[in-house]
Order: structure tokens, then C-alpha cells, then sequence
């Protein structure tokens, strides 16, 4: 019989879905905007550029809202987790094996931070393009290039990132954990030999 540990809290997965929400809201809705194809396909653009920006809002609030009103203590000690880069990680990101990880691998803590600085830099250079529409002030040549640059890359991560939680065999035992917040104790001990589950 197959034992299942706690990985994820609840608070945690709702913010793992609504991150995704968001993001793939506002990237279907920048592609709309950004590719004159769709752009003819869908028509209203004010309408589809209002979507995009309030979604954006909505997105990062909602990002800000989850931990304050959910378990706090949980999703600090989940920060420091990923903010935590030892010398396994090294080896791990190195291909070297064996380099065994605590319950976030060096490739899960790496992606954390990107998203992290994406979010950041995506709701800046959103804001300095709405603002720049209605004040010249606010207008700067780099920041369509910085916001679509990073649409580019994020969706290449995207990419990776539902790879290896939908497709590879060996890590798409993870996507049980993100949606009902538990996975084998086995595949626990292979994975993330250094986590010890409460």
C-alpha cells in the first residue's frame, strides 16, 4: 500500500494556481494584443488591453493577499526554503549525482526565483506602459523591449516548467503534490532525500 506525505499546504497551492491563473490570463490577453493576427481575430482592443491591465493588478494582489490571509508562518519558512542554496544544490544544478535535496531541488528553488524577478519586472514595465499611454513622463524606449523580452522568456520557462510537472516520468509525480498537496513517501526518499516530513 502507497503512503502519501504532506508536501504542500493548502495556502501554498492556492498560490501556486493563481500565479498560474494570472500569468496565463494576462498572457493570452498579451497575445492578443502583441500579434496582429489575433489582434484582427479578436478585435476590441481597449476592451483586451483594460483585460490585461486590471488582470495584472488582480494578479499581483492576489499574490500579496494569499500569504497574508492564509497560513503566514507556512509560506515564511517555504522563503527561506527556496532562498536556501547549499552546496547539493550546487552539485545538483552541476548534473553531479548523487546530491540529494531537501523538499525544494536546486531547479524548483532557480525557478522560484525567476518567477519571482519576472513578476516584479513584468508589473513595473506594465505600469510604466500604462502610465507612459496617459503621461510622456512616464514613456521610456526600453520598456516595451523589457516587457516583451521577458514574455519570451517566461513562456520558454512555462515551457520547461509543465514538461517536467505533465511529461518526464520521473518529476511528474510532483503535480499530485501542487494539486492535492501530497506525494509518495517513496518518491519523497528518492527525490528529496534531505526533507523530512512533519
Amino acid at each position: 500500500m502507497t503512503r502519501y506525505v504532506r508536501r504542500f499546504s493548502r495556502t501554498e497551492r492556492v498560490l501556486h494556481w493563481a500565479n498560474a491563473v494570472g500569468f496565463l490570463t494576462l498572457l493570452g490577453s498579451g497575445l492578443v494584443l502583441y500579434l496582429p493576427s489575433l489582434a484582427v481575430l479578436v478585435g476590441r482592443r481597449p476592451l483586451v488591453k483594460d483585460v490585461h491591465f486590471w488582470s495584472g493588478i488582480g494578479w499581483v494582489a492576489l499574490l500579496a493577499l494569499i500569504p497574508l490571509v492564509g497560513d503566514r508562518r507556512g509560506i515564511l519558512r517555504t522563503a527561506r526554503e527556496l532562498d536556501r542554496f547549499d552546496r547539493d544544490d550546487a552539485r545538483w544544478l552541476l548534473g553531479r549525482r548523487p546530491a540529494p535535496q531537501g523538499r525544494f531541488n536546486a531547479g524548483q528553488k532557480l525557478n522560484a526565483t525567476i518567477t519571482a524577478a519576472y513578476t516584479f519586472l513584468f508589473f513595473v514595465s506594465g505600469m510604466l506602459l500604462w502610465l507612459g499611454e496617459r503621461d510622456t513622463r512616464f514613456r521610456f524606449a526600453s520598456t516595451v523591449v523589457l516587457h516583451d523580452g521577458l514574455m519570451y522568456a517566461a513562456v520558454i520557462l512555462l515551457i520547461g516548467h509543465l514538461y517536467l510537472a505533465v511529461i518526464h516520468p520521473t518529476t511528474r509525480h510532483a503535480l499530485r503534490g501542487i494539486t492535492v498537496g501530497t506525494v509518495s513517501e517513496d518518491w519523497a526518499r528518492r527525490h528529496h532525500g534531505k526533507w523530512k516530513p512533519e
